[in-house]
């Protein structure tokens, strides 16, 4: 299966502006791209690649003032089946985990672990721990925030998200991230493209999406509380501790972003 992807971001600045970007696929996923996915800009400036402290691949470069546009296209090969089920493993104790891993037990800017740990026990304490217990915790978030967009808002926080009841799916991610870490499972926050491939129409709109990866047993497995269910093309961009730690772009100055465009989708 082959499908295109990439994205398009207008902006009106009104000064030089420095700019860093977090859009480029995942090195996990190098070897299935048919082109490299550069990023380019209009008008053309210098861009300059460096890999952040959890090894995602980002850019930063210098925009003038006026008009400025960022763009990615590229199309991936992809095996087109859906999302694997994940193993039945148990969890780590945390004096056997990875040193690179307890980082992804810690409290973060959007993950409070210390206000919600207690809450998590109470919820969670007497669910088997391992698989079950992630998914009991997925299951709670799924069910217990309302996805809105209008209820997108790039400050709030995974217990924000808790009380509100409502948000995108970073806030889904965050929120069952904060959960696992408080229940002393490994999470980490993923971004990337999530597709409506193999599924009936009325399709949502393309947009970027976050999801949630949990260290279990030796390794890192996917879970999706959002969704929930199984997707095709899943495309990974980057990884963090949260949304803080993977914007999409950060800008060092105003911006007025005037067009934000998605494209995942399956190609002949």
């Amino acid at each position: 299966m082959r499908i295109q992807v990439g994205c398009e971001m207008s902006y009106v600045l009104g000064q030089a502006t420095p700019i860093l970007t977090t859009l480029n696929i995942h090195s996990s996923r190098i070897a299935d791209l048919e082109r490299p996915d550069e990023l380019t800009t209009e008008p053309w400036v210098p861009v300059r690649g460096y890999r952040d402290g959890f090894g995602n691949w980002c850019n930063r470069l210098v925009a003038p003032s006026g008009a400025f546009t960022l763009r990615t296209d590229t199309v991936v090969r992809d095996d087109g089946k859906w999302d694997p089920p994940p193993p039945e493993v148990e969890e780590t104790p945390v004096q056997h985990l990875p040193g690179d891993v307890l980082v992804f037990l810690l409290g973060s800017r959007y993950c409070e672990t210390d206000r919600l740990s207690e809450i998590a026990w109470k919820l969670f304490g007497h669910t088997p721990p391992g698989l079950q217990r992630v998914e009991a915790v997925c299951d709670f978030v799924h069910d217990h925030i309302a996805f809105s967009y209008d209820a997108s808002r790039a400050t709030r926080t995974a217990f924000e998200a808790f009380e509100g009841q409502r948000g995108v799916c970073r806030d889904f991610a965050h929120l069952a991230v904060a959960f696992c870490r408080c229940l002393n499972i490994p999470a980490r926050y993923c971004t990337g493209y999530v597709s409506d491939i193999g599924l009936p129409p009325p399709n949502s709109p393309m947009d970027f999406a976050a999801w949630i990866e949990v260290f279990l047993g030796e390794g890192w497995h996917m879970f999706d509380p959002r969704n929930k269910d199984p997707r095709i093309g899943r495309i990974l961009i980057a990884y963090g501790r949260d949304a803080a730690d993977v914007p999409l772009t950060l800008t060092f100055g105003p911006a007025e972003l005037i067009k934000f465009a998605v494209t995942t989708r399956e190609i002949s």
